[in-house]
C-alpha cells in the first residue's frame, strides 16, 4: 500500500475500509482478522497509478497473486468493483463491498462536522446519504446493495436487527477508534 500510494486521502480511504473490515470479521470470521484487515488495505493500493475501469482493480490482483497473496482476498478485491463482474460469495467479498463506498461517505460527513467524527451519528449520515448533491462520486445504490447483501450474512450470526442503521453505526465505530490517527478528529 505506501509503496503504491502517495496519496494521503487514499491512504486514509484503505485504512478506513481495513477498520470496518475488522469490525465485520470479529463477527463473521474472527479466525481471520488480520486477512480482512488486509483485505481492506488493499483494496484500492493499486488505483493511484491505474485509475481506470480496464485496470483497477485487475492489475493490483494480478500483483499481489505474484506476491502470494491468497485466493478469496484476490477474488473480494475484484468484486469490490463491480464492472469486474465478480460474484461476491463470501462473507469477506460481501463486507468489502458493504463499507467500500460507506466509509468513504463517512469520512466525508466526518469533514464537514466540527468535531469531525467524534460525534457523528447514523442519523446525520443518513440524511446526507439523501442529499446528492454531497459526495456526489458516492455510489448510493452500491451502498444500498452492500447493505441488502450483508444482512442475510448478519441475521445467520444473530444480529436480527442489522439494518442500514446498524451497518452505519458499525462503520461509524470502526473508523472512530482510528479517527484520531487519520486525521478525523
Amino acid at each position: 500500500m505506501q509503496e503504491w500510494t502517495q496519496s494521503p486521502a487514499l491512504r486514509v480511504h484503505m485504512e478506513c475500509v481495513a477498520a470496518c473490515m475488522d469490525a465485520y470479521a470479529r463477527i463473521l470470521d474472527p479466525d481471520e482478522l488480520d486477512r480482512w484487515i488486509v483485505c481492506g488495505l488493499l483494496h484500492d493500493f493499486d488505483y493511484e497509478r491505474h485509475p481506470t475501469a480496464q485496470e483497477h482493480p485487475f492489475v493490483g490482483v494480478r500483483h499481489l497473486e505474484s506476491l502470494g497473496v491468497d485466493e478469496e482476498i484476490r477474488t473480494a478485491i475484484l468484486g469490490h468493483a463491480d464492472y469486474t463482474r465478480t460474484p461476491r460469495e463470501t462473507p469477506m467479498a460481501r463486507a468489502l463491498f458493504a463499507v467500500d463506498e460507506l466509509s468513504g461517505f463517512i469520512v466525508a460527513c466526518s469533514k464537514v462536522r466540527p468535531d469531525g467524527i467524534a460525534s457523528l451519528a447514523p442519523k446525520s449520515v443518513r440524511k446526507k446519504l439523501k442529499d446528492k448533491s454531497f459526495a456526489a462520486a458516492v455510489s448510493r445504490d452500491d451502498i444500498r446493495t452492500g447493505i441488502a447483501e450483508l444482512t442475510p450474512l448478519m441475521h445467520e450470526r444473530g444480529h436480527e436487527n442489522f439494518d442500514e442503521t446498524a451497518h452505519i453505526q458499525t462503520c461509524i465505530d470502526a473508523i472512530r477508534t482510528r479517527g484520531e490517527r487519520l486525521g478525523l478528529l
